[in-house]
């Protein structure tokens, strides 16, 4: 017979699961002391690595547009109109890590410190310091800043590639200008990619909020290491959703040694068209589903082709870095210094074999967009090789993309932007510069079919 006074079941289930929660966290999380108490707190981790998160702040001169005739000295005096400011200041707000105290570099956002005549650094002492630009990275939107060095943190950083989902993160920036937040939650997703964000996409994805003003921040594990750069929200309402998108610091330090030692990336050719291996043809190539990419296009004169790579080959790994897709070899490829040498592991005919390569810089044919046609005046056209960064854009190998239009030209006016990648001209496809319609002709109809990000159009000029 059931006891009246006993609690619900479902009560008594709650119950339990909560004790067994708060045990879990308890053996999880660091402990800290409070009257004489242990409680889980992520204080111990955070407080030796705080210091190394710095705000970031830039000005920048913006050229303001205006109508020609308050440039005209007759219109103004005739209307009495005073002059016109020809120039407005910008700001906006960051965040940066500390990664090499004795030097004073400072890992950020490409998009925080863009195009900034000024930068300010604001440490977490209340210390105000001006930062001189190291080198910046459009295509993994990684920038390098240099501060001076005095008392300066610098962050441990971890091994990005022993994350798993589910693991606890912390998220520390400067969000809405604040200063200097925490926030936690855990990873949500590896490996994130088309996204349209990036020109190299492989993001920890995590629901540990990041506001605007977190860019460039620190992405921790719960051993005080610094495991992402933290870059980007999908926000729909403009806010925090639980979506958050950071760099592995695995491909963020590659890219850091490059803008260090030279300024700038010079990123290699490998010279292939690799095609993601369905379950179709992993069954015909008798391997697993979502292991390795197969080479369906071979460059001549290529390092890939020196290498001995032939068409069929599945390439499984590079330098020891699993490919489970076309993504993960430019990835990996992408953040290669040129003189680099790579290793790839690859099947033939289904018996493994290993070729070696060496990173050479990549060629990339550009024309303007005048000489295909007057209409596309502005616009700087390449051909996009595979290892490259013609577009930013994953899966433009072989493609001609936009990589510079001019504002205010014919070009801009149309629509074109910086990243489009033409698929077809008058119903033509286009893989190289040599497809595109003769060059320097004008009027007639020119019909373009564009890929930006994962969507397409058509723009009709007449």
């Amino acid at each position: 017979m059931n006891d009246p006074t006993a609690p619900p079941l479902r009560v008594l289930t709650a119950l339990v699961l909560l004790l067994a929660s708060t045990a879990l966290m308890a053996g999880a999380l660091p402990m800290r002391m409070q009257d004489g108490h242990e409680i889980p707190s992520l204080a111990p981790v955070l407080e030796p690595i705080l210091p190394s998160v710095v705000n970031i702040s830039t000005r920048s001169r913006v050229l303001v547009r205006q109508s020609p005739l308050f440039e005209d000295p007759f219109f103004r005096r005739f209307f009495d109109l005073p002059a016109q400011p020809r120039e407005r200041v910008a700001k906006s707000l960051g965040s940066g890590v500390v990664v090499d105290a004795a030097h004073g570099y400072v890992i950020t956002n490409h998009h925080v410190v863009d195009k900034a005549d000024e930068i300010t650094v604001t440490l977490n002492d209340g210390r105000v310091l001006q930062a001189k630009p190291v080198g910046t990275d459009n295509d993994t939107d990684i920038a390098v800043i240099q501060i001076p060095t005095e008392h300066l943190v610098a962050i441990p950083l971890g091994d990005s590639d022993q994350l798993q989902v589910g693991d606890f993160v912390t998220a520390i920036g400067n969000p809405f200008g604040l200063g200097q937040t925490v926030t936690s939650g855990i990873v949500s997703a590896l490996g994130r990619s088309g996204l349209g964000i990036e020109g190299y996409e492989d993001f920890i994805q995590t629901d540990a909020s990041i506001n605007p003003g977190n860019s460039g921040g620190a992405l921790v594990d719960l051993r005080g290491t610094l495991v992402g750069i933290n870059t980007a929200i999908l926000a729909p309402n403009g806010g925090n959703v639980g979506i958050g998108f950071a760099i592995p610091i695995n491909m963020a330090r590659q890219v850091v040694a490059q803008l260090t030692a030279h300024g700038r990336i010079q990123r290699g050719q490998l010279g292939v068209v690799m095609q993601d291996m369905t379950p179709e043809l992993a069954a015909a190539f008798g391997i697993p589903p979502r292991q390795g990419a197969v080479v369906v296009k071979l460059s001549p004169h290529s390092p890939a082709e020196q290498a001995g790579v032939q068409v069929g080959d599945v390439i499984i790994a590079i330098n020891g870095h699993p490919v489970h897709s076309s993504r993960d070899l430019r990835n990996t490829f992408g953040v290669l210094s040129v003189g680099d040498k790579a290793t790839l592991q690859a099947l033939r005919n289904g018996h493994p074999l290993q070729l070696t390569l060496k990173v050479v810089a990549t060629q990339q044919e550009t024309i303007n967009g005048e000489q295909v046609d007057a209409r596309l005046r502005g616009a700087l056209l390449s051909t996009s090789e595979e290892g490259g960064s013609a577009s930013g854009k994953e899966g433009t190998e072989g493609a001609v993309v936009v990589i510079k239009v001019d504002p205010d030209s014919p070009a801009s006016n149309i629509g074109l932007q910086s990243g489009d990648v033409l698929v077809a001209v008058n119903r033509k496809p286009v893989h190289n510069i040599d497809d595109l319609p003769h060059r320097g002709r004008s009027g007639g109809n020119l019909l373009l079919n564009i890929a930006r990000g994962d969507a397409s159009f058509v723009i009709l000029l007449q």
